[in-house]
C-alpha cells in the first residue's frame, strides 16, 4: 500500500487531483474553508516533495514537466468540482449536448494553468522556510487576479469567496478590496503547513497572522454593531419578485407576465419599484404587444416602476443588434430607462467565431439565434421616482461576480440592481455559489443590493452584507422592504493601489526572508 502512495503517478496526478477537488467543500453551500487550508498547506508540501523527487527518482523526467503535471491535476480538480454545473445549461437543448464534454473537461484544464503556471515558478525557489510560503502566496494571489481579467475574465471562487459565511470578516473590504483581502487570507491558510516548518521564525509569522485574523474579526464586529440604524428619512419601497418559471415555460410570454403579476400583488395607490429577474421577456419588439401591454396597464398604476430583464434590439449603420438588458418600463410599458448587458458569458450569450460555428449548426445557448451585442453605455442608470433622481448600478447575472464594475463606478450610485436567471444551473451548488458574490459586493460599495434571480436566490443584502430579506431557488413569490436613499460616501480609497503596494510588500518580504536564510 505504502508503495501506491509514492508512485509518481499517484503523486502527480491523483494527490493533487483529490486535494483540488476537495477546495469546493470550502465555498457555498458548505462553508468547511478549513478544507481550503489544509488543501493549500499539503500543495506546499507535495511540491517540496516532488523537488526532492525529481532529483532522485523522478530525475528522468523533467522538472518543469512534473511541476506541470502537478500543478495541472490540482487546478483541475479545483475547477471540476467547483464549476461542474455549469453542463446544467447545455443540457436543455440537444444541439448542445454534444458540448459537454468540453464544458466538464476543456473548461477547467485550460483553468487549471492558473495553478500550473504559478506552480512551475514557485518550484525553483521552495524549500521548507517562511519565505517559500510568502512567495507561494503571492503568486497565487497574482494569478487569481490575472484570472479576473484574461480575456473576458472569470474570477468565480477565488479563495477569498471561502469566507462568505464571516459577515465580520469581510467588513475589511471596502477598505482594501476583495484581492488584497484574497491575499492576506491565502497566505494565513498556510498555518497548517508552517506549524511543521523548524525554524523559530515560524511563531512569528503564525503570530502575525493570528493576531490579523482577530482583529480583522473584531474591527468587523464593531463596524457592523455601530452602523446607523437610519440613514435616510426618504425610503422607497421595493418589491423583488421570483416565480419560480421553468425555462420552458418561457415560450409563452403571455403565462410569463400573468405570472410575475399575479405574484407581484400590486396595490395601485401604493408607491412601489418592482424588481423582476433577468431575461423575462423574450421578444424585442415586445413594446408592439398589444396583449402583454394590456397586462401591464390592467394590473400597474401611475405609482409603479417595473425593472426588468428583457432582450432588446438597436439598429446601427443600418444593422440590428440585439442585447440582455434590464429595462425600466412604466405601466404603459414605456422604457424609462435601460442597460445592455458589457460582460457576456461565452457560448451562453455570444458564439465565439460565430460565422464558423454556425455553419455546424451550433448557436448561442440562450434564446435566440443571433449573438448579443456587448452594451457601450455605463452602468449606472437614473430614475425619478417620488421627487427622487435614484441612480442605480445595473449588474446583469454573472456581472455581479467583477469587483471592478463596483471600483469604477464608485459613490455615483444608491443602489445595486442585480438581475439574474438561474434555472439554467438546476439543483446544484451554483446558484448558491453566485449568491455569495452579491454579499461581497454589497460590502465593497457599502450600498444595499437588490437580486432578483428566478430559480437563485433572491434577496435585499444591506450595506454589511446581512442578508435581510431572500427567497431560496425553490421559493417564490415577494418580498418587500422599504430602503433608504443612501447618500455616496467620500470613499477615495485605492483598492488597486492598495493591492499593488501589498504585493510590492511581498515581494520585499520574500528577498528579506531569503537573504537571512528563513
Amino acid at each position: 500500500m505504502l508503495n501506491f502512495f509514492n508512485k509518481r503517478y499517484f503523486i502527480l496526478f491523483v494527490f493533487p487531483f483529490i486535494l483540488g477537488g476537495l477546495t469546493v467543500l470550502g465555498f457555498k453551500p458548505f462553508n468547511l474553508f478549513f478544507f481550503n487550508a489544509v488543501s493549500v498547506s499539503l500543495l506546499f508540501y507535495l511540491i517540496f516533495y516532488v523537488k526532492k523527487k525529481t532529483q532522485s527518482s523522478y530525475r528522468k523526467k523533467p522538472f518543469l514537466k512534473n511541476l506541470f503535471l502537478l500543478g495541472t491535476s490540482y487546478g483541475f480538480g479545483f475547477f471540476l468540482f467547483g464549476f461542474y454545473w455549469i453542463v446544467y445549461s447545455l443540457t436543455f437543448d440537444n444541439s448542445f449536448k454534444i458540448l459537454i464534454p468540453f464544458a466538464l473537461i476543456f473548461i477547467p484544464l485550460f483553468l487549471s494553468l492558473f495553478f500550473s503556471l504559478p506552480i512551475i515558478f514557485v518550484g525553483y525557489f521552495i524549500d521548507l522556510k517562511i519565505s517559500s510560503i510568502i512567495l507561494f502566496s503571492l503568486l497565487l494571489a497574482i494569478f487569481d487576479f490575472l484570472r479576473s481579467i484574461v480575456l473576458t475574465g472569470f474570477p468565480w471562487n477565488i479563495w477569498a469567496y471561502s469566507f462568505s459565511w464571516s459577515q465580520e470578516s469581510l467588513q475589511i473590504l471596502s477598505l482594501i478590496g476583495i484581492f488584497s483581502f484574497n491575499l492576506l487570507l491565502i497566505t494565513s491558510f498556510f498555518i497548517p503547513a508552517v506549524l511543521f516548518i523548524k525554524e523559530k521564525s515560524k511563531y512569528f509569522f503564525i503570530s502575525i497572522f493570528v493576531i490579523l485574523i482577530f482583529s480583522n474579526y473584531f474591527y468587523g464586529s464593531y463596524k457592523i454593531n455601530s452602523q446607523s440604524k437610519d440613514y435616510s428619512e426618504k425610503k422607497i419601497n421595493f418589491k423583488i419578485v421570483s416565480a419560480g418559471i421553468s425555462l420552458s415555460e418561457f415560450k409563452d410570454q403571455r403565462l410569463v407576465i400573468s405570472k410575475l403579476i399575479k405574484l407581484s400583488e400590486p396595490i395601485k395607490n401604493e408607491k412601489t419599484i418592482f424588481v423582476w429577474p433577468e431575461g423575462v421577456i423574450l421578444n424585442e419588439d415586445f413594446n408592439k404587444i398589444e396583449e402583454i401591454k394590456k397586462l401591464f396597464r390592467e394590473n400597474f398604476s401611475e405609482n409603479h416602476l417595473i425593472l426588468l430583464g428583457a432582450n432588446t434590439k438597436k439598429i446601427y449603420n443600418g444593422n440590428e443588434n440585439y442585447y440582455n438588458s434590464l429595462i425600466i418600463v412604466d405601466r404603459d410599458l414605456k422604457i424609462i430607462n435601460q442597460y445592455d448587458k458589457q460582460k457576456l458569458v461565452p457560448f451562453g450569450e455570444f458564439l465565439p467565431f460565430e460565422k464558423i460555428l454556425n455553419k455546424v449548426g451550433l448557436k448561442k445557448i440562450t434564446p435566440g439565434y443571433s449573438s448579443f451585442s456587448s452594451g457601450k453605455e455605463n452602468s449606472i442608470i437614473s430614475i425619478e421616482f417620488e421627487n427622487q433622481n435614484i441612480n442605480l448600478l445595473s449588474l446583469i447575472c454573472y456581472e455581479i461576480i467583477f469587483p471592478d464594475l463596483i471600483e469604477k463606478n464608485k459613490n455615483k450610485f444608491n443602489f445595486i440592481i442585480n438581475i439574474s436567471e438561474d434555472a439554467w444551473f438546476g439543483n446544484s451548488i451554483g446558484p448558491q455559489q453566485h449568491f455569495a458574490k452579491a454579499v461581497f459586493r454589497s460590502i465593497e460599495s457599502q450600498t444595499y443590493v437588490i437580486r432578483a434571480a428566478n430559480k437563485g436566490v433572491s434577496a435585499f443584502i444591506s450595506p454589511y452584507g446581512k442578508v435581510i430579506k431572500s427567497l431560496n431557488p425553490t421559493e417564490f413569490g415577494n418580498i418587500e422592504l422599504d430602503l433608504p436613499i443612501l447618500k455616496s460616501k467620500n470613499n477615495t480609497t485605492k483598492k488597486s493601489l492598495i493591492f499593488s503596494l501589498l504585493l510590492i510588500t511581498y515581494v520585499v518580504t520574500f528577498f528579506v526572508l531569503r537573504k537571512f536564510k528563513l
